[in-house]
């Protein structure tokens, strides 16, 4: 060794310390890789893709080849640096070749390449994919007989060697769409999409009509008054039934087509009504939105009648309904919207209408307002008080300091909130 000249090992020292960069850079670089722009891109023909996600099909062999040259060429780097240490100092030398070397290989084939590869994984991952997939080909068999030796030692010890696959739960596929949402100036699209991952949680219940206001026609009623309410109908249907809700529903009435049949038949007649309708179709309550959604498409029906666990009307849902709860209002409604339900104030405070549906407020400003047992802001605050209160009445929930405004027909019309 020592007939080598003092330049060649400087080479050699240098070439080793660029290797030991270069396989530094590229555990970072691939590990750091998002694995599903890394899945798109490879779907879009990219080669760098392609191979990356190839060689991360198997992160144990990935790891064990890098570990294996990296530590080659360290030892490597630290055997020359300590020669050339004793040519030029004698023992003296060797102290401080490693000192000197553990710095240099510390910033520049640690930290430094580490960090840039954090910083630009893409590039560094999808261009180092092309080098290793070429040298792992060639040394596969010393990577294979090194994950043998590890496995059968991890066995030794008790662990299981097989490598787990990771799957992204709710809350995490939650947190990539809203951190999606903050990063493009369109929040539509993250928000729709977080809608649909709520479809599981939120029910029937939540976004129905109450029962005290879906629009019906008694069958009873004289037949100018039921023909009246044909022709101001708010909905495309509504629901005919007999002395009441509670008494006996006949059906559901599609409003065009009760004219036409009229029309057609020339019979304006009660009878001709009840002909027309359509079999009411019935919901239990508390089933999940994703599976009304799909309970619409099986049984093809697009409006339904939520029940409780006795058979008691509780409200009616729609198709439309559905889909609103996940793109947001897309059809004229009679029904006011949160916008219009709540007033924010110069002094900080909100005025909000009792009628106001409690998720919605959730959503907009962010509280954590129960929603498991009332449904709107005033069921919220008489569940809270267990009596209905007087105007000026003053409570506190979740944080919020409450101030009753006004109270008509047993309801809360209206309140004050401030955010204490």
């Amino acid at each position: 060794m020592d007939s080598i000249p003092l330049s060649t090992l400087f080479i050699i020292l240098i070439i080793c310390l660029v290797l030991s960069a270069y396989f530094s850079g590229s555990e970072t670089g691939l590990l750091s890789l998002n694995k599903y722009r890394l899945r798109f891109l490879a779907e879009q023909n990219n080669r760098g893709a392609k191979k990356a996600e190839k060689l991360l099909e198997k992160p144990d062999t990935l790891l064990s080849f890098i570990l294996i040259f990296n530590n080659l060429v360290n030892i490597s780097a630290s055997a020359i640096a300590t020669m050339i240490g004793m040519r030029l100092y004698g023992d003296a030398g060797v102290a401080m070749a490693t000192g000197l070397l553990t710095f240099v290989m510390l910033v520049f084939s640690e930290i430094f390449p580490k960090t840039v590869a954090a910083m630009y994984p893409e590039k560094v991952g999808l261009f180092s994919s092309h080098i290793l997939s070429f040298l792992l080909k060639i040394f596969y068999p010393l990577v294979w007989l090194m994950n043998i030796f590890t496995k059968s030692l991890m066995r030794l010890v008790g662990l299981k060697p097989d490598m787990q696959k990771q799957i992204i739960s709710h809350e995490e596929l939650r947190s990539i769409v809203t951190e999606a949402g903050e990063a493009t100036p369109d929040e539509q699209h993250p928000q729709m999409l977080l809608s649909i991952l709520d479809m599981g949680t939120v029910t029937v219940d939540d976004i129905m009509v109450p029962r005290h206001e879906i629009g019906g026609i008694d069958i009873d009623d004289e037949w100018k008054a039921i023909m009246r309410q044909l022709n101001h109908a708010a909905h495309n249907r509504v629901v005919l039934y007999k002395g009441s809700l509670d008494e006996q529903v006949l059906g559901i009435l599609r409003v065009r087509e009760a004219f036409r049949l009229l029309l057609e038949k020339n019979e304006f007649t009660k009878e001709t009504l009840i002909r027309a309708a359509d079999e009411v179709y019935f919901i239990p309550e508390g089933t999940p939105l994703k599976t009304q959604l799909m309970n619409f498409r099986a049984n093809k029906e697009r409006v339904g009648l939520v029940v409780d666990e006795y058979g008691d009307i509780k409200g009616l849902v729609t198709l439309e309904d559905i889909l609103e709860e996940i793109v947001g209002d897309f059809t004229t409604s009679t029904a006011p919207t949160i916008d219009e339900e709540v007033i924010q104030q110069s002094d900080g405070s909100i005025l909000i209408e009792g009628s106001a549906n409690l998720r919605d407020l959730n959503k907009m400003f962010g509280w954590e307002l129960d929603t498991e047992d009332a449904r709107t802001f005033n069921g919220l605050i008489l569940e809270h008080l267990e009596e209905i209160p007087d105007e000026g009445t003053v409570c506190e929930i979740e944080g919020l300091q409450i101030t009753i405004l006004e109270v008509a027909d047993n309801m809360i019309k209206q309140a004050k909130v401030v955010k204490r």
